[in-house]
């Protein structure tokens, strides 16, 4: 990516969905984020967040999907271990998103 780019895209992400891709990505594994605070942060990135059967989400970043199921609670700790791996696989890092 251009430093353009880069710099479109922290632009779009707001000083709250920075702080909780921070969460995302902290050690040890922080199991309480919201999931709403994670699929903004997700929106954020531009991805593209489909609503599938059964509580679950399909997510597209950067050309790569995955599913992740869902539910009304804080994530759990493999959880956010899974959206993490995603979030690396697709180039995504919290040090490119200074709070």
């Amino acid at each position: 990516m251009g430093l353009f780019s880069e710099t479109l895209m922290e632009l779009a992400v707001n000083h709250h969905q920075r702080k909780v891709l921070h969460a995302i990505f902290a050690h040890p594994v922080n199991a309480n984020l919201d999931l709403k605070d994670v699929t903004n942060v997700l929106t954020g990135l531009g991805a593209e967040i489909d609503a599938k059967a059964k509580s679950r989400i399909g997510v597209t970043l950067n050309g790569r999907s995955t599913i992740l199921h869902l539910s009304n609670h804080s994530l759990l700790k493999a959880e956010v271990m899974q959206i993490r791996k995603f979030l690396e696989s697709c180039g995504i890092a919290a040090e490119a998103f200074p709070v």
